[in-house]
């Protein structure tokens, strides 16, 4: 009897480095920029993005088929997707985010998954670790579109019943969720923890946000740098999947000396179901830790609980973030 397996969504798996490359290639040629300045033709475009005719017209209609441009006759549009998101004027813009998202050792360690399988640790060595990673540069700078909305969903959760009064931020990054609860928590003060060229970023944020004379910087690695104390909100977000479980407890103990009696724990992550493969989304961030870190991973619930736990913790409230795949828990000093 003759095979009825359906061979196309192997060959789309095979083939989709090529979709990656092409949006790539369109947000550094600026083509939907150009396209919603009125460049719609592929001599216009051409023209407008420096680049020859024929490479335009095949990336263009090859974007018509993935469905972020439309086409009719020899005319192209944004589709509203791309309207929105990819072109620059837009204050959604989140091309930018390939800067981090496509970070050239990234790309090294994808082609070097096989190797990765074989071993279970990344071929990067320590990760993108340390204050020399210009990858953690890149994210403070181009992945605020991400973090955008989470930041304000948190803020509008931690000071809907109680205002904080100091906030500890680690590996802040951008500073958004600190300066986001600082906006509707006039009296708080936020302390920013990260590697000295990343709060560079989270300085200039507070400074626009006008929070700036209640931001103060902690340069420094989270695990060696003195913390302080008389915290009674500290925010951990997308820090804990870089480690293994051990490290995590450790970690947490230091954050719980740091606060308060009954101070409140903010941690943001990818939390997939117990069945690790799903949320789809969610649960594919695991594959991200296995290529970047070396023992990192996408933690269920119930391990997250278990390291919380073990540091002190407990009352762990679970918040979905919306339009997000990522979760809050809010947990409390023991």
């Amino acid at each position: 009897m003759a095979s009825e397996a359906n061979p196309e969504h192997i060959r789309s798996l095979m083939m989709g480095y090529q979709k990656t490359a092409a949006l790539r290639a369109a947000v550094d040629l600026h083509v939907f920029t150009a396209i919603g300045s009125g460049a719609t033709n592929v001599a216009a475009i051409a023209e407008r993005c420096q680049a020859s005719q024929r490479g335009v017209r095949i990336l263009c209609d090859f974007l018509v088929i993935e469905g972020l441009l439309e086409k009719e006759t020899e005319t192209y549009r944004c589709t509203a997707d791309s309207t929105a998101l990819l072109d620059e004027r837009s204050p959604q813009y989140m091309g930018g985010m390939l800067q981090f998202l496509h970070a050239p050792r990234f790309w090294e360690a994808a082609i070097h998954l096989t190797e990765t399988v074989r071993t279970g640790h990344t071929t990067l060595g320590d990760g993108i670790a340390g204050d020399e990673a210009e990858e953690w540069v890149a994210f403070a700078r181009h992945m605020q579109p991400m973090a955008a909305g989470p930041s304000e969903f948190i803020a509008q959760l931690v000071t809907k019943e109680e205002k904080p009064k100091r906030i500890l931020d680690i590996a802040a990054g951008h500073g958004l969720y600190g300066i986001a609860i600082a906006k509707l928590a006039p009296d708080a003060e936020v302390v920013a923890q990260d590697w000295p060229k990343v709060l560079a970023v989270a300085e200039e944020n507070a400074a626009a946000a006008g929070v700036d004379k209640r931001h103060s910087l902690l340069p420094g690695s989270a695990f060696a740098v003195d913390f302080g104390t008389d915290f009674d909100l500290v925010l951990v977000t997308n820090f804990l999947h870089h480690f293994d479980e051990a490290a995590c407890v450790g970690f947490l103990k230091k954050v719980r000396a740091a606060m308060v009696p009954g101070g409140r724990l903010v941690t943001l992550e990818f939390i997939p179901n117990e069945d690790r493969i799903s949320p789809p989304r969610t649960a594919a961030f695991s594959l991200n830790m296995l290529l970047q870190t070396p023992a990192g991973d996408a933690y269920t619930e119930s391990e997250l609980f278990r390291m919380l736990n073990a540091a002190g913790f407990g009352a762990h409230a679970v918040v979905p973030v919306p339009k997000s795949p990522e979760k809050v828990i809010v947990s409390r000093v023991t």
